[in-house]
């Protein structure tokens, strides 16, 4: 489980944190610091979701 959770949090961790900068973005808010935060806000949010979306691959696993 461990490990498809890492697989699957780099690619989530990779969108959020590019769907966080590109909102800070648009928003015009082009310095460093709300940009950084937003690519620390999209890891962080990707731990649990990363962790939910494994959870259900494994549930739909053991149903087949």
């Amino acid at each position: 489980m461990v490990r498809l959770m890492l697989m699957l949090f780099v690619m989530i961790a990779t969108v959020l944190m590019g769907m966080g900068i590109v909102a800070v973005l648009a928003m015009g808010l082009d310095t460093m610091q709300p940009i950084v935060l937003a690519a620390v806000a999209g890891f962080a949010a990707a731990i649990p979701v990363a962790w939910l979306v494994t959870r259900q691959i494994l549930k739909g696993q053991q149903a087949v």
